[in-house]
């Protein structure tokens, strides 16, 4: 289970910092925020 995630330097992502919830765990955003970007990383 993925438990947190650490990206820096990705696209338009400078640093992100994301600790996951055990069970559900939404990302939500406008168009263009990178939400793609996250789950490809």
């Amino acid at each position: 289970m993925l438990a947190s995630l650490k990206i820096k330097d990705i696209a338009i992502i400078d640093e992100l910092d994301m600790k996951f919830c055990p069970h559900l765990n939404i990302i939500t955003g406008e168009t263009g925020a990178g939400k793609s970007i996250i789950i490809n990383a």
